[in-house]
């Protein structure tokens, strides 16, 4: 967990496909917290599962000069603040009871605060939250997200295979195939689309796709689906520069089809078209698919013999 390469990366926000760390908000604070270690990771995942805790509250403080390490972001961060400026831990409990369930603080709660030399902006952001996370929920997330984060710095193709593969309802063969052109471009067209019509399965596409060009632009891509290769949901990595596509990437070859073509190929090579639809059991809605995607090229139509 303290591997310096991948605290780097959480300071370079390279954070795209991490649990917890890849969403547009969660990167956002990363580039504002600016983290420095992996204590700094779990209370990014503090503030970002807290209510009211980073927006109108600790990002405003970080703007204007406070310390990153000083702002509230887990529940565990009142206590153990309070009982060092010499609050009770009786009343520090309380208190961060009622910060954490977003109560307002009583009026001689405030006052032994500042009796105590808690600072006016430390009281405010209190009353400011409305949900505060615990800390070892918070930790629990970070170890989990640093140690995939890890494998995405040093085995970034076992990485991506696993992000990839769970992904299959969400995943544009032709133009990951295509690469970092097919990427970009249906990347500009959904960003272009008005917001009434990007549908839940586009923006989830936009995301798997922001993903992809990450990887080809690393030099890594996407290999086209392999009658012999291919897996029947799991994207398979190749050598050292690429992942072979599933045949479930493919829109309109269902999990069926994907395990027929995979359990059936186990006896011997498939000799024709017609001896793949007939031992993988497909229907010709799928051998159309297969077809278009050029998976069947050289594959002859029938068992018919050819006189040479």
């Amino acid at each position: 967990l303290d591997d310096p390469e991948t605290i780097r990366m959480f300071q370079e926000v390279k954070t795209l496909g991490v649990p917890e760390f890849g969403t547009h908000f969660v990167r956002q604070v990363l580039t504002e917290a600016r983290v420095r270690n992996f204590g700094d990771i779990v209370k990014i995942c503090g503030l970002t599962h807290g209510t009211d805790v980073w927006n109108n509250n600790a990002r405003d403080l970080v703007q204007k000069g406070v310390n990153f390490s000083e702002v509230i972001t887990m529940r565990d961060d009142i206590l153990i603040y309070l009982v060092h400026c010499g609050v009770s831990e009786k009343d520090a409990f309380e208190i961060m009871e009622k910060v954490r369930k977003g109560k307002t603080l009583g009026d001689k709660q405030v006052a032994m605060l500042k009796d105590h030399g808690v600072p006016d902006w430390y009281i405010e952001s209190c009353r400011k939250i409305k949900y505060l996370f615990p800390k070892a929920h918070a930790v629990a997330y970070a170890v989990m997200a640093f140690q995939i984060a890890y494998f995405k710095v040093h085995l970034p193709l076992a990485f991506y295979a696993t992000y990839f593969s769970i992904r299959p309802d969400v995943f544009d063969y032709d133009n990951m195939v295509a690469g970092r052109e097919g990427i970009g471009k249906k990347m500009n067209y959904i960003n272009n689309l008005p917001r009434e019509e990007k549908s839940k399965r586009l923006i989830d596409l936009a995301g798997v796709l922001e993903v992809a060009l990450e990887m080809c632009e690393k030099g890594l891509e996407f290999y086209p689906l392999s009658l012999d290769g291919s897996d029947s949901a799991i994207f398979k990595i190749y050598g050292e520069e690429g992942l072979i596509c599933p045949f479930s990437a493919l829109d309109g070859v269902g999990t069926q089809a994907a395990m027929g073509i995979v359990e059936s190929r186990k006896d011997r090579p498939f000799s024709s078209i017609e001896d793949l639809q007939q031992r993988a059991k497909l229907n010709k809605t799928v051998i159309e698919t297969l077809r278009r995607a050029r998976v069947l090229r050289d594959l002859p139509e029938t068992e018919q013999l050819q006189l040479f």
